[in-house]
């Protein structure tokens, strides 16, 4: 076995151990062996973090940089992460087995996250609003200060760019603290940001578990914004952490996302999409269209092709150029899928394929399920893996109520030719995104975030401005 690589926490753009020498096991899901170590971050290391990004606001350039010049470090640090491209994206297969290729789509979009906010912070600028009383007023949009942002495990890179590339855009210093499963990429990416020539201090990474490394940046007063991507029941905690000292925050957290396929639907179109939204990466992504509802006059014809496409899924080495779906990201997370699943087979659930792998990996194979209770845990839970849980509607009525049975509310799909329906449905869907014949297409200027245990606030374009930054009014006197 190859040596160990090592992932420290980058604080001043220098690479540095934890105070204390303390490291934790980082591991590789399909060959189930440690491959790395990172910095175990504590209460210490979070404070030199958090030193580091006050001192860099209060006291450095980048809040005080124009907005161009500002664009111009935030593209340098995109090209340089082009360029390491493959790099990246190996990281991210090996740190949580998701297939090279989707990898590296994952760095594309983080690079597109890179340049789409800093286009906008250099091109969105305030209002101005005419007063008849002789007056003149108008809004400007300064940087909040040291932001904290808590990235998941699933998609490790795309998802802390997604935080950190606002952040920065518009003049805040940051602290990302990746997921303790999968430290490698983001801190290659702080490695970057040096190289970039970013002032010391914009970009710090912690590595380390949510307690005490998390705890310790969400609940620190120096602190001005918490950004938090993962389990509703964890952002409870980031934000009762927040409000010792009022940060405001920002959460998206867990899903379970209805896909609503109508009679009319393109059947072709409705199962790629089907298949997409619950078997990539292995079905942990929080938007997964994991309830799965099918109008009845189809439902034996879509259930058999769905059932097909998903047997046809390579399983297998995730740098296998033929590999569409490879291992769970953890032992942790593994045994949590599997538990799903046995309960979903004790309940007398009909298991169309799938199931648990049984040569020892941590691969729960693409899972179809129908003929379970509208209360059964596997239908009512996030799994956070490949199991979709398949129930059969009559009317328009009946597939919005189940839709919205739910306590969450991060996003839905629907599959119709018809566009009044489309339309229809859309408004009545409780979601925060609701994909139309497609899944997983985003543009970056509109909301994302959900309702209920889905999460609070919005990120993308304007969404992000007014969070990440501190709106002023400024009223002046022009007639004496």
């Amino acid at each position: 076995m190859s040596e160990k690589q090592f992932f420290g926490h980058i604080v001043d753009n220098e690479e540095v151990e934890s105070i204390d020498g303390a490291r934790f096991d980082v591991w590789n899901p399909w060959t189930r062996e440690v491959w790395a170590e990172a910095a175990e971050g504590s209460e210490k290391d979070a404070d030199r973090a958090i030193t580091s990004a006050r001192e860099a606001f209060d006291e450095g350039p980048w809040p005080r940089m124009g907005r161009v010049e500002r664009a111009k470090a935030i593209h340098k640090l995109a090209d340089l992460m082009e360029a390491r491209t493959d790099d990246l994206a190996r990281l991210d297969s090996t740190n949580m087995a998701k297939p090279f290729e989707q990898a590296k789509h994952d760095v594309a979009r983080s690079v597109w996250n890179f340049r789409f906010f800093a286009d906008h912070q250099r091109d969105h600028v305030g209002q101005v609003f005419p007063m008849d009383s002789g007056h003149h007023s108008y809004s400007e949009f300064g940087p909040a200060g040291v932001v904290a942002a808590i990235s998941p495990w699933n998609f490790p890179l795309m998802m802390a760019t997604w935080k950190i590339a606002p952040a920065i855009a518009w003049g805040n210093t940051c602290i990302i603290k990746p997921s303790e499963d999968t430290p490698a990429s983001v801190t290659l990416l702080g490695r970057l940001a040096a190289e970039a020539g970013f002032p010391p201090g914009v970009l710090n990474v912690l590595n380390g578990h949510g307690n005490p490394a998390g705890a310790a940046i969400t609940g620190d007063d120096r602190v001005d914004r918490v950004t938090f991507t993962g389990s509703s029941t964890t952002g409870k905690h980031v934000m009762a952490s927040a409000a010792t000292h009022l940060a405001p925050v920002s959460l998206e957290l867990g899903g379970k996302g209805a896909n609503i396929v109508f009679e009319d639907a393109d059947i072709d179109n409705a199962v790629y999409w089907a298949v997409e939204a619950i078997f990539r990466n292995a079905g942990q992504i929080c938007l997964a269209g994991s309830r799965l509802f099918v109008q009845k006059g189809i439902y034996d014809e879509f259930l058999a092709r769905f059932t097909a496409a998903a047997e046809k899924l390579t399983i297998g080495d995730p740098f296998d150029p033929a590999t569409r779906f490879s291992a769970l990201a953890s032992k942790r997370h593994f045994d949590k899928v599997v538990s799903y699943v046995e309960t979903a087979r004790a309940l007398g659930g009909n298991f169309h394929t799938g199931g648990i792998a049984d040569d020892g990996s941590w691969v729960v194979r693409p899972t179809i399920i129908d003929g379970l209770a509208l209360d059964a845990e596997p239908y009512c839970e996030e799994i956070f893996g490949p199991v979709c849980i398949v129930n059969s509607f009559e009317t328009e009525e009946e597939a919005v109520h189940l839709a919205n049975d739910t306590r969450y509310g991060l996003n839905a799909m629907l599959f119709t030719e018809n566009l009044s329906r489309a339309h229809r449905v859309a408004s009545n869907l409780r979601a925060g995104t609701v994909w139309v014949n497609c899944f997983f297409i985003r543009d970056l200027r509109t909301p994302f975030g959900g309702v209920g245990d889905s999460g609070v606030g919005r990120e993308g374009g304007d969404f992000s401005r007014e969070f990440f930054t501190e709106p002023k009014a400024v009223v002046m006197q022009i007639k004496r």
